[in-house]
């Protein structure tokens, strides 16, 4: 590791574990092509059923869809908000701040320099 810091390594690594947190939207998309197909066989052998079977198959995929979505929230906390180091200076006091938990509130203009 010559010529890499300890804070330039945690910051690639936060970029591979975004990487991997979008696998999580993988799930969702064929699980929910899956139900789909389902449903339009369901529909076909019941047409008196549409309804409740389109209702169902909503309600589901819904629910499989916030897999996706908590992949992307964790991807996104990664790369942006970089929570594992210091990276950040407040421009009211000077200090450096670390992630998302010292620096908060927005309306003070805090951590908008990146060093």
């Amino acid at each position: 590791m010559n010529g890499i810091t300890g804070q330039e390594f945690i910051w690639g690594c936060s970029a591979i574990g975004a990487g991997l947190a979008m696998i999580a939207g993988l799930g969702p998309g064929i699980g929910q092509g899956i139900a789909a197909g389902h449903a339009a066989a369901a529909v076909g052998r019941n047409p008196g059923a549409k309804s409740d079977i389109t209702s169902t198959m909503l309600l589901g995929q819904a629910v499989a869809e916030t897999t996706g979505l908590y992949g992307f929230a964790i991807a996104a906390i990664l790369l942006f908000l970089k929570p594992f180091g210091r990276w950040r200076e407040d421009k009211f006091s000077g200090k450096e701040v670390s992630g998302w938990r010292d620096c908060w509130d927005l309306t003070r203009s805090c951590c908008l320099t990146q060093r």
